[in-house]
């Protein structure tokens, strides 16, 4: 069983939405550490992601320090952050992630990484951020294939779009969306007891009015889009001068 487990990436292994600014952040990540220690209460376990990284600047910033720990498990997920930018590369964004799927394997590493879901509905320009979705995804499995690095593919299951697992801002997991994909996390890796109720369906959505999808709307506009597109303006990013949350291996039990 795996004994120290390193998690690099950007807002999603960081963990936003389950939780906040004040109380922290929990996320998948974290909540797959708690399943593994479970099975090994002497689990060491490193959290380097940081919100608002691109693939490139998680491989610079954060391949050698969790090397430098010697994991014998590191999930590696980035690329979003990537393919909402004008200028995006599929193939290039996922070079990155084969460049640290290679580093990490060669150490001894078991490594996880994730397909994402295609969202973007409801989103403006919503068609062509599902397509580089599916795009970045093709290169991802790949170069997985290449290392021999276990996905969790989120695109194979619809469940994984549900908007009752996702938060307000419509990009990030809720609590509820992050313990599904440590769940889901937990089955690829085969931990004892792992099973595939995560790729179940939650039922039909409830139904809702007009009215209500365009206050939802308005709301998403001016909590998240127009913020997010202030910093694209001014040329930063949600993450500066942010620093890891568990930079360094400490017990999660």
């Amino acid at each position: 069983m795996f004994t120290r487990y390193v998690a690099i990436g950007d807002s999603q292994s960081e963990g936003l939405n389950d939780g906040d600014d004040l109380r922290g952040y929990r996320g998948w990540a974290d909540r797959l550490a708690d399943r593994i220690a479970e099975v090994n209460p002497d689990l060491q376990y490193a959290n380097l992601a940081i919100r608002g990284r691109l693939a490139r600047q998680v491989r610079e910033e954060q391949l050698a320090p969790a090397l430098a720990m010697e994991p014998d498990l590191a999930s590696v997920v980035a690329g979003v952050n990537d393919l909402l930018r004008p200028k995006f590369d599929p193939a290039v964004v996922a070079g990155e992630l084969e460049t640290m799927f290679a580093a990490l394997t060669a150490s001894g590493a078991r490594v996880i990484t994730m397909a994402f879901p295609t969202l973007g509905a409801g989103m403006p320009g919503g068609g062509a951020i599902m397509a580089r979705i599916s795009a970045l995804n093709t290169e991802i499995r790949a170069a997985a294939a290449r290392h021999g690095v276990a996905v969790i593919d989120l695109e194979a299951y619809p469940v994984s779009t549900d908007p009752r697992l996702w938060s307000w801002d419509r990009l990030h997991l809720n609590a509820d969306g992050h313990d599904r994909l440590s769940a889901a996390a937990a089955s690829v890796l085969g931990l004892p007891d792992a099973d595939l109720s995560w790729q179940e369906s939650l039922g039909p959505l409830p139904p809702t009015t007009l009215s209500a999808r365009v206050r939802a709307d308005v709301e998403w506009v001016a909590r998240f889009l127009g913020p997010w597109l202030g910093r694209r303006l001014r040329g930063t990013s949600s993450g500066a001068g942010r620093t890891a949350k568990r930079p360094e291996l400490t017990p999660v039990r």
